[in-house]
């Protein structure tokens, strides 16, 4: 089992200008890569592999002596990277007859669409000790370290934000982990709009709406940038001003990640099996209504979080597909159609009665548990 851990850097200004400038560097190789794919299919009608185009990597360095102040792994990892967005490209174009969404080809990187770099091999070019993280061809570079690391590190991913900050992201392998004994505490989660979830024990978890909370702030923001924003790029007053946009939206985007963990991790110490809903986000965000307020909500976050802590702490996880979920009974199975705006279920075949939501989860915990025996 994988697991990352990110922590914050604080490198120098001359620290900062030099990952600056290596993160520039892969861009350029990144472009050249993806460009000499294209050309190889467009004048030979030949695909070219990852295990050919690292192997350019050395033919590259040469005619551009720049590539040299780059750690040599970190350019060969720039291939990679190139690799899995033509197998992403693939995929989607398979997948294309099913969504019928665009399957995005590859696309040259511009500057500021370009921040990170990886170091693939944890051993080689980079350690980790008491006194900073020690990268190759950069140096050392204070590190606040929150927590230890756990198991074996495998690679590391140096980024920088919108905001300007740099993080790095250590892989580590931390081995398999025991299942927990079943002490018949399970639970179903339903989410929602009104309330971000509710659970087949009854406890119910208020909708934050932390993008609704600072949409102010965020007009604000871009009125101001909607003023500057035709400038040249190098204009100081312009960054600025992009930068408080970036700021806001990273308060929100903290401020919702940090929910997600909280209430995820609560589920997880709580239960010994959780079962919750595989709804189809983007399918459900073409409700232009809805839109903005399922994207603010952030179910596939939630799950994410709920299915990798659980999958740590050995406790069983099953997403459902919530189908009819809200309609029938949970006490009897009859099935009722009900609209948006029916809030209580009243089951006119048994008569039972109870929050429409609470039904749901109670449902949404009796499939999971069946698809958990099967």
């Amino acid at each position: 089992m994988l697991k990352s851990f990110k922590y914050r850097l604080r490198p120098t200004k001359k620290q900062e200008n030099i990952l600056l400038a290596h993160i520039d560097q892969c861009r350029i190789l990144y472009n050249q890569l993806l460009c000499a794919r294209i050309q190889a299919w467009k004048n030979e009608n030949k695909s070219l592999s990852q295990y050919d185009q690292t192997n350019t990597i050395p033919m590259l360095k040469e005619q551009h002596p720049e590539f040299k102040q780059v750690y040599s792994q970190v350019l060969q990892q720039v291939s990679t990277r190139v690799d899995l967005a033509f197998k992403g490209f693939f995929r989607r174009l398979k997948e294309k007859s099913k969504t019928g969404e665009k399957a995005g080809f590859p696309r040259y990187k511009g500057q500021n669409r370009y921040d990170s770099i990886t170091y693939p091999q944890f051993a080689n070019g980079c350690r980790l000790d008491n006194k900073g993280l020690r990268l190759g061809s950069i140096g050392r570079i204070r590190i606040v370290q929150h927590r230890s690391l756990e198991g074996i590190p495998k690679s590391c991913t140096i980024t920088r934000t919108a905001t300007g900050k740099w993080f790095v992201s250590i892989s580590c392998d931390i081995g398999e982990k025991d299942k927990k004994p079943n002490t018949n505490s399970a639970v179903g989660i339903d989410v929602g709009l009104n309330s971000f979830a509710v659970t087949s024990d009854g406890q119910k978890i208020e909708n934050q709406r932390f993008f609704r909370k600072e949409e102010k702030s965020l007009a604000k923001a871009q009125r101001k940038w909607d003023a500057v924003k035709k400038r040249p790029k190098t204009d100081n007053v312009r960054e600025k001003r992009r930068k408080v946009i970036a700021k806001v939206h990273e308060r929100i985007r903290n401020k919702r990640h940090n929910f997600a963990h909280q209430e995820s991790r609560k589920m997880v110490n709580r239960h010994s099996f959780i079962a919750v809903e595989k709804l189809d986000v983007k399918d459900m965000q073409k409700n232009k209504r809805l839109a903005k307020s399922i994207a603010d909500v952030a179910w596939s976050l939630f799950r994410h979080c709920l299915e990798y802590k659980a999958e740590e702490a050995g406790i069983g996880f099953k997403a459902v597909k919530p189908d009819y979920t809200s309609q029938d009974c949970s006490a009897c199975g009859h099935r009722e159609k009900k609209t948006l705006s029916d809030r209580v279920h009243h089951c006119k075949a048994c008569g039972y009665k109870t929050d429409r939501d609470h039904n749901a989860a109670i449902n949404i915990l009796t499939l999971g548990l069946q698809r958990q025996a099967d």
